[in-house]
């Protein structure tokens, strides 16, 4: 592999690719709202000979786009996300991910090009991550079953790759009382915040009863009015995390009696009308190496260990179903938190625009070692499927 081909493919885009990330932050747009982006970016691969699929997997923002080689061969998949974060902004560099897998999918096509090497790059935009976790949406309604192993990147304080995330179960439930005047007559309301309230002493209570690494928050959304009067109204928001999807999901039903205990008690019912589900990544230490190789080949800035944990994304869905992993690449000082003022600072720096590129040659050099030596694939299989066996 010639990383120097690959390294001066990715920079002869670097103009081209770094004014799509920069437009992309300036549209700041939240999730399922990405329409400019979203069409920047499937316009451009249109442009580049790629098939463009839009609004797959039922989402109006989410697009397919294939570009192939010959018959059969390792099917690449290339995932990216573009949502900002409502009220602020692109504090999290979403913005930078799709120009830099498109980088890199067009640095393998053009090496491979005319080759006796068969493969398809299947890059997959996936809107909403951090709202309603658009991949397992995606994924519920048939997308990510034409690739054999998934790869993004995403901008972070460090150079490095994930192994492990929580999954989460994300509940907005809805407490339903009646209402009456809180001095006058009390006692003909049914107070639908009291339900809330207990609920979240019952989580408090099931916090002594749980594993270690187990999460457990909750809010009120709406209270339900003021102070003087009995709420007939209440939402609350909960959600539960593990590192473990299957020990989640037995925590579920306890969950489901709280909430039926704190309406019991309180003479209220409840609805829940949303809920979403994030799974944990089953990780592939196998294609996390090979990634990091590629990183330090590159050297690529601020190196660092892998991270052991991290919190919840909608990736872990893809990650539970084939090989994947994300390169982080550093364009912040190491220590700086996402969803800050500092990430949107340095959303459109030089600093950014170094990253895309840097994710661009690490994937593009990824995806070309596993078309030269197919027997990779097969190792990261064979590791996902003893891990998956396991529930690792």
């Amino acid at each position: 592999m010639d990383i120097q081909q690959i390294a001066k493919l990715c920079e002869g885009r670097r103009d081209v690719l770094c004014t799509m990330a920069d437009k992309i932050f300036d549209y700041a747009e939240v999730g399922l709202k990405e329409v400019k982006s979203s069409a920047l970016l499937e316009d451009y691969l249109q442009q580049q000979g790629f098939t463009v699929e839009k609004g797959v997997g039922t989402l109006p923002t989410a697009f397919r786009a294939t570009w192939k080689q010959g018959e059969g061969g390792p099917r690449l998949g290339l995932l990216c996300e573009y949502d900002a974060l409502e009220g602020m902004g692109h504090g999290c560099g979403h913005h930078m991910q799709g120009p830099s897998i498109i980088g890199a999918a067009l640095a393998v096509r053009d090496l491979f090009q005319g080759k006796d090497v068969p493969f398809s790059i299947v890059i997959y935009g996936t809107p909403a991550e951090e709202t309603i976790g658009g991949k397992t949406v995606m994924l519920e309604n048939g997308c990510f079953q034409d690739i054999d192993l998934a790869l993004m990147m995403h901008a972070a304080p460090t150079t490095c790759v994930d192994v492990r995330c929580m999954a989460d179960m994300s509940y907005l439930v809805e407490f339903h009382g009646k209402s009456a005047h809180a001095a006058m007559n009390p006692e003909k309301g049914r107070s639908a915040f009291d339900a809330a309230i207990l609920s979240f002493n019952a989580i408090e209570f099931l916090r002594e009863h749980v594993e270690d690494d187990t999460r457990m928050h909750y809010t009120v959304r709406d209270a339900g009015g003021p102070a003087n009067v009995v709420p007939d109204k209440t939402v609350a928001q909960y959600e539960l995390r593990s590192y473990n999807t299957d020990y989640l999901r037995s925590l579920e039903p306890r969950f489901m009696d709280i909430l039926k205990g704190a309406a019991l008690m309180t003479g209220t019912t409840y609805t829940i009308p949303e809920t979403h589900e994030f799974y944990a990544k089953i990780p592939c230490l196998t294609l996390n190496d090979l990634v990091m190789e590629q990183a330090r080949a590159f050297q690529a800035p601020q190196l660092a260990e892998p991270r052991k944990k991290t919190g919840s994304t909608d990736f872990g869905i893809v990650m539970y179903h084939m090989p994947g992993t994300c390169i982080r690449t550093a364009f912040v000082p190491e220590g700086t938190a996402a969803h800050s003022a500092e990430y949107i600072k340095a959303g459109k720096t030089q600093a950014a625009h170094d990253a895309i590129l840097y994710g661009s040659k690490i994937l593009a050099a990824t995806c070309a070692r596993i078309l030269e030596d197919p027997k990779l694939l097969e190792a990261m299989w064979k590791e996902f499927r003893e891990r998956k066996a396991g529930k690792q």
